[in-house]
This record gives C-alpha cells, structure tokens and sequence, in this order.
C-alpha cells in the first residue's frame, strides 16, 4: 500500500526536467528561426531615407547590362588578364551561368536554368558592388511539405586570401531577416546552398586560381593576375 502510494506521488527526474527544459528552449529557438526567416524583405534600389526601424531590405545590383561586353571581360580573364568589373558586367555573366547540374556548354545570352533539388529553387545570383563591399543576393523558392514561398539570401562582405585561395568573406548574412554570420557552421552551409551553388565554368577557375589580389575599390571589382 505505501509502495503504491510512493510510486504515485513521484515526481520527475531532474534529468527528465532538464530534458524538458532543453525541448522547450530549442523549440523556441526553431520557431524563433523560422520567423525571423519569414519576415517581409524589401526589394529596393537604394535604402529609401525613411526606412523603418529594423525593415529588411534587399539592394539589388544592376541587371540590364551589355552582355556582349561582359562576354569580353569573361574572355580576357579566362585568357589570364587582369580585369575591373562593374556589378553590371558580373550580373550579366550570372544572368547565364549555369547552375549546379545545367548544361555546362550554355552560350552567352542564354538563360540559366533554375537550381532546383525539388525543395528548393534558386534565381539568377544579383551582384552589388558599393563602398569597397560586394553584396550577393538570390532569390529561393520552396515547396515543403505543401508549404510555398520565396526567402531572399543575401550577404555582404570582401574578399581575402586563406592560403593558396581567395575566398568570399561575409560580414553579414541574412536568410530572410535571420542573421547568420556570427555561426560559422550555418555560415559556410547557407553560402555554398543558396548562393554558391553554381558549378563554375573550369576556365574561370583555373584563371581564379592565378589570382595574386582581388579587391574592391569604389564600385568595381579588381581582379589582378600576377
């Protein structure tokens, strides 16, 4: 009998309570996540003067450019000469770069095929350069689970070299209006997803690899070969 009612009066491990404890905080941090991601981004031109207090913006780089003479560029750097690039020259080029998994002869002026593995769809990469920075901006439509919409990726930052390479380096990332450049993991994850998710042409890596400087110097990207 008093066995009985010792095993009904018993609480709780601490181990459960913590358990529990960590369930709800990470739950929270989920839901916390998946709304910041959800919040309504603007596009825009330029950050208008009257911009509310934490508004998300999305700067888009010029997209009606000369593809002709981003061709050339393409083709003097693939040859192993140093270039200057405008952000209308680079976006024409990504305009028909080809995706993960396109056809990796595509011509100029064709149109590259959405990335897509069935969840996720990516747009055409939008480049931005302003004040020594150089932002990267796509556009990702999702269908989960009966779910649907579109979050931009964007994120800012310049460029340095780690080792024998010249990487992209982030000062900020946002997902929607989650930031994520203080996580290094989620970081490199987001970056290689939704914004590098393009096989580049071998030329251009092999010229990329040559590099022996890439800076940004006003609103143009200098790339200088040795």
């Amino acid at each position: 009998m008093c066995a009985a009612r010792k095993s009904v009066v018993k609480g709780p491990s601490w181990f459960e309570v913590g358990f529990g404890a960590f369930l709800a905080i990470l739950l929270g941090a989920i839901l916390g996540a998946l709304y910041l991601i959800t919040r309504p981004v603007t596009k825009a031109k330029d950050l208008p003067k009257d911009a509310p207090a934490g508004a998300v913006y999305f700067l888009e780089g010029i997209k009606d450019y000369n593809s002709s003479h981003a061709e050339q560029k393409r083709k003097a750097f693939a040859a192993g000469e140093s270039v200057s690039i405008e952000e209308g020259d680079l976006n024409a080029f990504l305009a028909t770069a080809v995706k993960s998994g396109g056809d990796a002869k595509a011509k100029p002026g064709d149109k590259a095929p959405p990335h897509t593995d069935n969840l996720i769809e990516l747009s055409a990469l939008n480049v931005r350069i302003r004040a020594g920075t150089i932002q990267f901006g796509d556009t990702v439509s999702y269908n989960i689970f009966g779910f649907t919409g579109d979050v931009i990726v964007q994120s800012t930052g310049s460029f340095s070299r780690h080792g024998s390479t010249i990487e992209f380096d982030p000062d900020k990332l946002l997902i929607g209006g989650l930031p994520l450049q203080n996580f290094p993991f989620l970081r490199g994850w987001a970056l290689h997803k939704f914004l590098f998710a393009s096989t580049p042409p071998e030329d251009l890596v092999a010229s990329w690899n040559k590099l022996v400087d890439v800076s940004i110097e006003g609103n143009t990207l200098k790339l200088r070969m040795p």
